[in-house]
């Protein structure tokens, strides 16, 4: 089946340009299936935003076939998510669209924040190098979209279908039915399994008759991205009530093709409405930069805080992902990034599964881990909330106290929560872990993602990547020569890690040579470090033996859990 493009010339356009592009509806030969008897399809998957469509890439580059629907026939309008952080960029680097990412984003790892009209502090949130990617680039949502729509066009398994809107959910003991309605009316699919990216107002937790539940909080903020030349620096500005928004909170940030990301923060008893109106928006901003400075509104909304989750996020053979199973304030750019770890999660479980490499109990430990990382990305959106719109007289006397100290002194800055910004959750109670039976320091304990760190292939000049040589499945790290055991492991990749000069150097696949690996895993020789498909730490030892490893890539494959 053909399917239109998003051509090359329109992602290197401009921004209306690409929220321009209008996808034609084309009709599919399952809508002339019967009723009785609906096509049956392995994977599909609702919602074709940044977390649809790269679990849609994953699960294809992993040979699945997959139907990816979506009820509209554009890219997202406005830029809604723009920070994608440096874990985000990694998964998509495997995916094959982190690269165009980054040259088209905005890259930046400082920020400053600012009390009334005095800075207060500056951070790194890369403070070290030896890291390929930097710590966060802005991009607006329509261009991560627009790479990712092209990447799944590149792919035959994706069958990605606009105009489809899922109308009625049957769950069934070993699936799902869906109703999809089109331009050419409704049709119907056999699912073997349902995946619900379908965001935040998720239709589909509607027709499950499910809900998310948390915390709304009683504030409003206004989005606009306005378009000028301006001096600032690449950096996040964040100011606690500046002179031209007293008594409230403003952020800043730079987009691609001279757009800027500011965000007012309103108070709860405005009007949404009357606030999006261009000639209540545009003294706001003039406030900001000068009565003088020249900009273009491109775009605007209005937003209340909100942190809520669903109970559950795996419901038989319906598994959600994203906005649709968990949702959290801004500040922080927890939401997008979040979401696209879901999808890695699940997409490599949902693939052992599908090839009956494990049973459906995998699945659920997708959702006891991913709920566990949404529980820890609410409870710090929760407290940013809290500081930056305190709610009582006591809360804002207390932050206020905070800030004035924080120019002076350290521990004051530790407490300053203008949004801790989003870092992959270290799955610390994961049934899929090994534990440690040796003594390691640092932060790569089972559970957490691998550091990356530069590395040179033997034989060869330039830069490669750690993150960049594991396998698509699992793969065992060896500081040291791999054992002849571990060669007769399945589905295992062995990479052999050497130090500059080490005798097994040449015969190595990897030179450390800056030894920021070893660091980093705090590695001697002998130790290995054993990587799950999604690149979470699963197991680790000083001297690992055959039947230790095959144990901990058993038990990394559900089957402890199972047991």
């Amino acid at each position: 089946m053909s399917h239109p493009a998003i051509s090359l010339q329109a992602l290197r356009g401009s921004g209306a340009d690409i929220q321009s592009i209008h996808i034609p509806y084309e009709r599919h030969a399952d809508q002339d299936a019967g009723a009785d008897t609906p096509a049956r399809h392995p994977v599909v998957i609702v919602g074709a935003g940044p977390v649809g469509l790269s679990l849609a890439i994953d699960l294809a580059q992993r040979g699945q076939r997959v139907v990816l629907l979506d009820n509209d026939c554009r890219l997202s309008t406005g830029s809604r998510a723009i920070c994608f952080s440096k874990r985000t960029l990694e998964i998509w680097d495997r995916l094959g669209v982190g690269q165009p990412m980054v040259d088209k984003g905005v890259s930046w790892n400082l920020g400053k924040v600012f009390f009334k009209d005095q800075p207060l502090y500056r951070f790194d949130l890369l403070p070290e190098d030896g890291h390929e990617r930097p710590a966060f680039i802005n991009l607006q949502q329509y261009y991560a979209e627009a790479y990712l729509v092209e990447r799944a066009l590149q792919l035959p398994l994706i069958d990605l279908r606009w105009h489809s809107k899922v109308t009625a959910l049957e769950p069934q003991a070993e699936g799902a039915l869906l109703t999809v309605e089109t331009p050419d009316g409704s049709y119907r699919i056999d699912a073997q399994w349902v995946l619900a990216c379908d965001g935040s107002r998720s239709p589909l937790r509607g027709l499950l008759g499910q809900e998310s539940h948390g915390r709304i909080f009683r504030d409003r903020f206004l989005i606009a991205d306005v378009k000028m030349h301006a001096e600032f620096p690449t950096e996040r500005w964040f100011w606690f009530d500046p002179p031209f928004h007293p008594g409230q909170s403003v952020l800043l940030h730079r987009q691609p093709d001279d757009v800027w990301r500011i965000d007012f923060q309103l108070g709860w008893d405005a009007d949404p409405e009357k606030e999006k109106k261009p000639e209540n928006i545009i003294p706001r901003i003039r406030a900001l930069l000068g009565k003088d400075a020249p900009f273009e509104l491109e775009w605007a909304s209005v937003y209340t805080f909100a942190c809520l989750r669903m109970d559950r996020f795996v419901h038989g053979r319906v598994v959600f992902a994203g906005d649709s199973a968990h949702g959290v304030s801004p500040f922080g750019a927890r939401g997008a990034n979040s979401g696209v770890q879901d999808a890695e999660n699940l997409a490599w479980k949902l693939d052992r599964v599908l090839r009956g490499q494990a049973d459906a109990s995998l699945i659920a430990i997708y959702g006891a881990e991913r709920e566990y990382a949404a529980d820890e990305n609410i409870r710090n959106s929760t407290r940013a909330t809290d500081f930056i719109t305190p709610k009582s007289e006591i809360s804002r006397l207390f932050r206020d106290a905070v800030l004035d100290l924080a120019r002076d002194h350290e521990f004051a800055r530790r407490i300053v929560n203008s949004g801790r910004l989003s870092v992959p959750a270290t799955l610390h109670g994961s049934a899929l872990n090994t534990p440690d039976t040796d003594t390691f320091d640092g932060t790569q304990l089972p559970g957490a993602v691998l550091a990356d760190a530069p590395m040179r292939r033997p034989g060869a000049d330039g830069t490669a990547w750690l993150l960049r040589a594991l396998g698509p499945d699992f793969t065992l790290l060896h500081f040291g020569p791999t054992p002849a055991w571990a060669q007769a492991l399945p589905g295992v990749l062995n990479l052999s890690i050497a130090a500059e000069g080490e005798a097994h150097a040449p015969d190595a696949d990897l030179i450390d040579a800056r030894g920021l690996a070893a660091k980093r895993l705090d590695a001697r020789p002998g130790t290995s470090y054993l990587l799950r498909p999604d690149q979470h730490v699963c197991a680790r030892w000083r001297r690992p033996d055959e039947a230790g490893v095959r144990a901990a890539l058993q038990r990394a494959c559900g089957a402890a859990a199972t047991a």
